[in-house]
């Protein structure tokens, strides 16, 4: 079994930054392809992110290209996702998530069907 924790989320101003980061226990995280989606109260969730077992490989949704950046530490097992200029609507409980499925192609979001995710870490973007 894979056990992941999510920590990090915090009440930030628009335009400001943050870091989340997601521990893996039970199982080999250098093997998996990891991920991030998140929700918002009543809405559908959204993936947002994909990276490789290498760490080289990383796709991201439209809505936070260029904004966000997923990293991993395999060695450490875990999970990084770093977000800047942080909009009102990036607000949400965000979770990682394995597996996903890495486009090594293109820069296409393949949509992933997950096996396993945390309790995640609420994120609210606000002045």
């Amino acid at each position: 079994q894979l056990q992941l924790s999510e920590s990090g989320g915090a009440l930030v101003q628009p335009g400001g930054s943050l870091t989340l980061s997601c521990v893996a226990t039970g199982a080999v995280f250098g093997n998996k392809a990891m991920g991030w989606f998140r929700q918002a109260p009543g809405k559908e969730r959204e993936e947002i992110t994909c990276i490789a077992t290498n760490g080289v490989t990383k796709n991201y949704a439209d809505s936070v290209k260029g904004r966000f950046t997923t990293s991993r530490d395999n060695a450490k097992s875990t999970l990084y996702l770093e977000m800047k200029s942080l909009k009102p609507e990036d607000t949400g409980i965000y979770y990682c998530a394995s597996p996903c499925f890495p486009d090594y192609s293109g820069s296409s979001l393949i949509p992933a069907s997950y096996d396993y995710w945390g309790q995640g870490t609420q994120v609210t973007v606000s002045s």
